[in-house]
């Protein structure tokens, strides 16, 4: 299995970069829709249905895959043998970072179910202030993957 590993390393890490970029891009997404829902589509409007619709799409089809293949691709990466010293601290604050991410993902999600059922009750500004969150998360990670200062 480490053979596998070893042989497939290039292609499994482009995969998990890609996979990583889309979940991003969708994790900035989302909450700016959210802010335009909140901000210009009255429940039950047409307008809102059409956020909805938006919104449960990128979600389901955009988002969830591509957080999933970034676990994936991650674990398959940590697995390949010489590819991660577990005795680095860099390491775990990179999972702590992902597992933050992961949660943030779960938040939106259910905000997206709220917004389904026309039970929003978050403003845009909220909205607005919680889309910074996931560049923190960025910064992290890749400043523990590619600097390991620790």
């Amino acid at each position: 299995m480490a053979d596998i590993l070893a042989a497939a390393y290039p292609w499994t890490k482009v995969l998990h970069i890609v996979s990583m970029v889309t979940w991003m891009a969708g994790l900035f997404y989302l909450p700016r829709l959210f802010v335009y829902h909140a901000e210009t589509a009255p429940a039950g409007s047409a307008q809102s249905g059409t956020f909805q619709t938006m919104e449960r799409k990128l979600l389901r089809q955009i988002m969830n895959p591509a957080m999933m293949a970034t676990w994936i691709f991650g674990i398959l990466l940590a697995s390949t043998p010489g590819i991660v010293s577990w005795t680095s601290g860099w390491i775990y604050v990179k999972l702590a970072a992902v597992v933050a991410l992961t949660g943030y993902h779960e938040w939106l999600a259910r905000r997206c179910r709220d917004f389904a059922r026309d039970e929003n009750r978050l403003s845009g500004r909220t909205y607005r202030l919680v889309n910074e969150l996931p560049v923190v998360a960025l910064l992290i990670i890749v400043t523990m993957v590619v600097v390991k200062p620790f």
